[in-house]
């Protein structure tokens, strides 16, 4: 590579027209558009409100009061919470692959300014502050502000690959899977209600580690070619000590991030509306084979199915519940494993192509390590900085093929066998004038949809539950992928 438009050449072979790529190509090196990525972007689960800084992370006002509103100071933008941070303090220690490839935990601080853009102001390149870890800023030389960038969003890519999609979709759901066919017959209704949505998790991961994440898959040879084995390991191992059951549950991390009122983050909207849809229906399934509470209690399947997970998928995590107690939390567990199977997985992996095939707005590997001066960095610099022609044209192609969806995929609730009884009881919400207006039923409604397979509700071994020949089905919840809401 000579110089960054270079990297169209490798984009020949694909069809581009009319995708969101060509304006991540036009405005990838543009502040704006760095911030909103981390809204609406592949990894938009890393940023969170910021109202004070910390410690490692020493930014004054001098530094930044020229992307500050006119009169304001830092301190108060702090309080006023227009202020967000994205630490990626879970690669710190990481080993990188080799010493011709970099790894670096950067902190990147944001700014919600005037226009209600979130754009960065501050970036750190280690989780230690000092004259070899400088804070540098939009002020500082384009290339190098450019160059910090890059740095922060291959971090990202990192973390977005390993943590973000491996860890906290396909190997959870794989987790909820297992605990499912180990405790719950075949014909348990939850059994029916979770099928559709982890079923071909475990194959699919098979084949990822073998060929994607293995020894010999294309992430270790070639793509994420800073990563080995053993930083994999790392990584995960990082990442798994602040993994909780909460963190599956869309509401309620939204809220620990702080991220309720910023505007423009179509992730958020569009997830509340899909967690809502799907919770909305897995309640009406549950009251109607779960009369009480207590029939949550006695119901052994469930609550060694619950305590499966938390025990032997997760390590015996005290961050997952071992027990479920009320009908409420059913559903609320039910929903997390759903929603985290489809429409999270949706989320974070079929806008892949969009946003990392233009390989410099999310370089996959650092061939010079992080500046630690802010001294002199020019173009030539930064493409030596940047991963080479092979190793961009086998990210492309993963990439590519990873936001590929099959030609008979259907997003989300499908295959679910009840009988047309309990059909009509569990819609029976979304007709009825308590769910609101007009308009927002007739939008709960184009998201759940009737199909053809069903369930009978009779009596099997002191609980109710049975087959029947002739099924019929419940919904179909359309999954958009939210971050191309743009």
């Amino acid at each position: 590579w000579k110089d960054i438009a270079d990297f169209k050449e490798i984009l020949v072979h694909y069809n581009i027209k009319n995708t969101l790529i060509g304006n991540v190509m036009r405005d990838w090196n543009k502040d704006y558009m760095f911030g909103y990525q981390f809204l609406n972007g592949c990894n938009p689960v890393m940023i969170r409100k910021c109202m004070k800084l910390p410690d490692k992370f020493p930014v004054t006002h001098e530094m930044v009061k020229g992307c500050l509103k006119k009169g304001s100071t830092l301190r108060e933008e702090l309080q006023a919470g227009n202020v967000y941070i994205v630490d990626y303090e879970i690669l710190k220690g990481v080993p990188a692959a080799s010493s011709e490839r970099h790894l670096t935990a950067p902190i990147c601080l944001l700014y919600k300014n005037e226009l209600d853009q979130i754009v960065p102001v501050a970036i750190q390149l280690s989780q230690t502050p000092g004259a070899m870890s400088p804070i540098f800023l939009p002020s500082d030389n384009t290339h190098i502000w450019m160059l910090a960038k890059m740095w922060v969003k291959s971090s990202d890519f990192h973390v977005h690959q390993l943590v973000t999609h491996l860890l906290k979709t396909h190997l959870v759901s794989e987790v909820f899977e297992l605990a499912m066919y180990r405790q719950l017959a075949a014909v348990h209704p939850v059994y029916k209600l979770l099928m559709p949505h982890v079923r071909f998790t475990i194959a699919i991961n098979a084949e990822a580690r073998e060929k994607l994440i293995g020894e010999d898959g294309i992430f270790t040879k070639v793509a994420l070619n800073s990563i080995n084995g053993a930083g994999m390991g790392k990584l995960i191992q990082n990442a798994m000590k602040t993994l909780t059951y909460k963190s599956l549950c869309f509401p309620e991390d939204i809220k620990a991030r702080g991220m309720e009122d910023v505007p423009n983050y179509y992730y958020r909207d569009d997830g509340m509306r899909i967690w809502e849809a799907i919770h909305c229906f897995v309640s009406a399934v549950v009251k109607i084979y779960y009369d009480s509470d207590e029939a949550v209690q006695k119901d052994v399947e469930i609550q060694e199915f619950v305590k499966d997970v938390a025990c032997f998928g997760m390590n015996n995590s005290d961050n997952f519940p071992k027990s479920l107690t009320s009908r409420e939390q059913l559903v609320e567990y039910l929903t997390a494993v759903i929603f985290t199977a489809s429409a999270q997985h949706a989320a974070v992996n079929f806008g892949q192509f969009d946003w990392y095939g233009w390989i410099p707005n999310g370089p996959s590997t650092m061939r010079k390590p992080p500046p630690q001066q802010k001294g002199q960095v020019d173009m030539k610099y930064i493409m030596e900085s940047l991963p080479d022609r092979r190793s961009s044209s086998e990210v492309l192609g993963t990439v590519w093929a990873l936001s590929q969806t099959q030609k008979n995929e259907v997003c989300c609730l499908i295959h679910i066998h009840f009988s047309l009884q309990t059909v009509s009881a569990a819609h029976a919400p979304l007709r009825s004038d308590e769910r609101g207006s007009a308009a927002e039923r007739s939008k709960q409604r184009s998201l759940i949809r009737s199909t053809k397979r069903g369930f009978v509700k009779k009596n099997v071994g002191g609980f109710q539950y049975k087959p029947r020949g002739d099924w019929f089905s419940f919904a179909k919840v359309r999954v958009l992928c939210f971050l191309c809401s743009c």
